[in-house]
């Protein structure tokens, strides 16, 4: 790919990733989309461990045995509370413990774990209403942004405008919306389209940050014209936690 402009590059793998993806949801089988998911996740917590600065090599180890557990378990995100007691645990027996190893653990690793969960509590259908109504968001405001977009939104990421996100909210809504009817009311589709993608707009905002802070451009290199997973995914780790929450508290 190295012959081809950074658009060829990221059309191709665009169409790449929109097909496997397609692939998965057609096979439609759990131990598929959690090894699929537990691909993203490791390739995602490494970035994750290189953003924050971390090198420590039994970060790994309890990265793997958490998703490990996650298949079997059969609510994945109590995990999460349990890798929080034993880093606590750690912390105040080895006095000299990096506390900072619990950020990779909150980002990205809980956020993967909803998608999980996303799967396993409500289906496939879920899935594709959440992966709808943040793509649309995202592509929404970045046209919606292009065409009138005046007003920055944050000086988080300069390129971002407050009607171009406002654009992607009302667009996605109406995607989102209808595609959550197929599984839900009316006004319980609407909402949760409507938190899930508000989330994913902060869920891309908070890796732009984390980006800044650790004074790189991309997450990674993996996909070619996109740059990292998390640089894919950002919006979605927002986003999933909220649908599902969403959708327990209104279903």
């Amino acid at each position: 790919m190295n012959n081809l402009t950074s658009l060829q590059q990221r059309i191709i793998t665009g169409i790449a990733m929109l097909a496997l993806v397609a692939l998965i949801g057609w096979i439609d089988n759990f131990f598929v989309m959690w090894a699929f998911l537990g691909t993203i996740y490791i390739f995602a917590f490494y970035e994750a461990m290189k953003l924050f600065k971390l090198t420590s090599a039994s970060a790994y180890f309890w990265a793997v045995l958490l998703w490990a557990l996650a298949y079997i378990y059969p609510n994945p995100d109590d995990l999460f509370f349990l890798v929080a007691i034993i880093f606590a645990g750690s912390i105040a027996y080895f006095h000299n413990f990096d506390k900072r190893l619990l950020l990779p653990f909150l980002y990205p690793v809980s956020g993967i774990l909803f998608f999980l969960i996303l799967y396993q509590d409500f289906g496939i259908i879920a899935m594709l209403w959440l992966l709808v109504t943040v793509a649309v968001t995202d592509t929404g405001a970045y046209f919606v942004g292009k065409a009138i977009g005046k007003t920055k939104f944050s000086d988080t990421s300069p390129n971002k405008t407050l009607e171009g996100v406002f654009g992607g909210i009302v667009i996605a809504m109406i995607l989102g919306t209808m595609m959550g009817l197929s599984i839900v009311p009316f006004w319980t589709a609407f909402l949760v389209t409507l938190v899930t993608s508000v989330s994913s707009i902060f869920g891309d905002l908070f890796e732009s940050y984390l980006k800044r802070e650790a004074g790189v451009k991309d997450s990674g290199d993996i996909l070619p014209g996109h740059g990292g997973i998390l640089d894919r995914i950002d919006g979605y780790l927002f986003a999933a936690p909220m649908m599902v929450i969403a959708l327990r508290s209104l279903i």
